[in-house]
């Protein structure tokens, strides 16, 4: 009996081995499929129109034409898109950092510049534009609604405006409109 018992034994422990051997452990997943990249999904590619190096050019409140460069790439693993405005005069400097967030479905942008601004925005793209929002905010006891809005896309040019509306994105009125032309390849 205690030979049996022995064989019985050791039958049990070659059985272990084998499974374990076989990767097949209770409560382990043994798929072979890899999980997918982070940021591959195709609405996180929404925003690749404006990855790249642009000339800017608006009109100044005092009549001036303005001028500026931005260069936008992917970051951070592919998954930002990091951007670096400056106007050419030097008065505005300032970076943004954009993600498409697939558990809202939504695209988040964080702006800051040397004019000490901090701005948090949220939007989608649909019908051919990019529209990005901030949440209102109160000033001189007004609530406003600010957005950005990238428009007319093509390969070599795009518009962005910012405008700004005073009754809960009912109407919006214009503070600065950038026309961007792609910066020729040297």
């Amino acid at each position: 009996m205690q030979k049996s018992n022995s064989i019985f034994i050791k039958f049990i422990i070659l059985m272990i081995v084998i499974s374990l051997s076989a990767g097949s452990v209770p409560g382990q997943d043994n798929s072979t499929e890899t999980p997918p990249k982070p940021c591959t999904q195709p609405e996180a590619s929404q925003f690749d129109f404006w990855l790249g190096e642009w000339e800017l050019s608006w009109e100044g409140q005092d009549g001036q034409q303005g001028k500026g460069t931005n260069k936008i790439y992917r970051a951070l693993g592919g998954c930002v898109i990091h951007e670096n405005f400056a106007a050419t005069d030097g008065s505005l400097i300032g970076q943004s950092w954009s993600m498409y967030v697939p558990r809202t479905g939504e695209w988040k942008q964080t702006w800051v510049d040397n004019q000490g601004s901090y701005l948090l925005f949220t939007g989608k793209f649909e019908d051919g534009k990019m529209e990005l929002r901030t949440a209102p905010f109160e000033r001189n006891g007004k609530t406003f609604i600010s957005r950005m809005v990238f428009k007319n896309i093509t390969e070599n040019s795009l518009n962005w405006d910012w405008q700004r509306s005073e009754d809960n994105g009912a109407t919006w009125v214009d503070v600065w409109n950038i026309q961007y032309k792609r910066k020729a390849k040297s």
